[in-house]
């Protein structure tokens, strides 16, 4: 049986299925299609999320979500592949979590409390019920596969960043889980970032961070196999120099001092300077999202050292070998 007669324009409503598979075929001339990016593909925008968006509110989630202007469907996101939020629990409430995600990352910005999580277990073939106690500083680290109830003992709050629009958009969910989960202390992150920072060579390099790194990402380095997290210090007086990579940033500021900011553009001067730039004014417990592909430099104008955490979907592109990260 005919469906419907063959097409006879290139109007042809989208989704419309003949019986010879034809419906849903179009063609595009290359140079006109190849990079639809800033067109049909909505660029990724430099957006900053305020402080205050957990600033006295009650226990919940509080999506960082851009899906409207990157024109995501089917739930939030912040960027095409990672979904950033806030998470508040008051002292003696809990809140539960289970994202359909390859991977998660908690820091927790203020409080102290307890995970409790029931993970599949690596291999798939059990579950394991386990619980960790957290406070200031703390970065977590979880698989896939969890189910996780945060307690508070202290008022928290807590940047929550997943791969749920990736999964989303792939139309899969996580088969197993790709890591364990894995505890980044404050005071550990503190002295590792102290050590890299005392180092003579550290005034001249690009950053002054620390990469965090789960042991079963030992090919790609990164917090898990997805997401990617680094625990930066912005000394006094610091200019760190331009530098770009194809990965979203999405910029969490630890703590600073009015006078910090980013510069953001998509271009490089011949001199190394960033053209069209747009500054990014940091706030204590504040986010923003740095695009793929643009230049940023970090600078302290404000008399105090500042520290910032980015998490980025960068696991993935130094799998894909497209990180593309480039220097000034």
């Amino acid at each position: 049986m005919t469906l419907t007669d063959p097409p006879t324009s290139v109007g042809l409503p989208v989704g419309l299925a003949l019986e010879d598979w034809t419906g849903d075929a179009r063609f595009h001339e290359y140079t006109r299609a190849a990079n639809p990016v800033g067109r049909s593909t909505s660029l990724v925008p430099v957006e900053q999320f305020p402080a205050s968006l957990h600033h006295n509110v009650p226990t919940g989630i509080v999506a960082l979500d851009l899906s409207a202007p990157l024109a995501i469907d089917g739930g939030p996101a912040t960027s095409p592949a990672l979904l950033a939020s806030f998470v508040t629990v008051r002292a003696g409430d809990e809140l539960a979590t289970a994202p359909v995600a390859t991977s998660e990352i908690y820091v927790v910005l203020a409080g102290e409390g307890t995970t409790t999580v029931d993970c599949t277990s690596v291999g798939g073939d059990t579950h394991d019920t386990t619980s960790v106690a957290w406070a200031t500083g703390d970065v977590i680290a979880l698989p896939g596969l969890c189910r996780s109830t945060h307690r508070a003992s202290a008022d928290a709050t807590l940047y929550w960043v997943t791969d749920e629009p990736l999964l989303r958009y792939l139309g899969v969910a996580p088969t197993e889980p790709r890591l364990r989960p894995t505890l980044f202390t404050a005071a550990r992150c503190t002295e590792e970032l102290a050590r890299v920072a005392a180092d003579p060579a550290a005034e001249r390099r690009n950053r002054v961070s620390v990469l965090l790194n789960n042991a079963e990402q030992d090919q790609t380095l990164t917090a898990t196999h997805v997401l990617w997290a680094m625990v930066g210090l912005l000394p006094v007086d610091a200019v760190q120099k331009p530098h770009r990579h194809q990965s979203v940033a999405l910029d969490l500021i630890l703590d600073c001092e009015p006078g910090c900011y980013t510069r953001v553009g998509p271009r490089l001067s011949d001199d190394g300077e960033i053209l069209d730039a747009r500054r990014v004014d940091w706030e204590p417990g504040g986010a923003f999202v740095t695009p793929p592909g643009w230049w940023h430099s970090h600078h302290n104008e404000s008399g105090a050292p500042a520290r910032l955490l980015p998490v980025q979907d960068a696991g993935l592109h130094t799998y894909l070998r497209t990180l593309d990260i480039r220097f000034s």
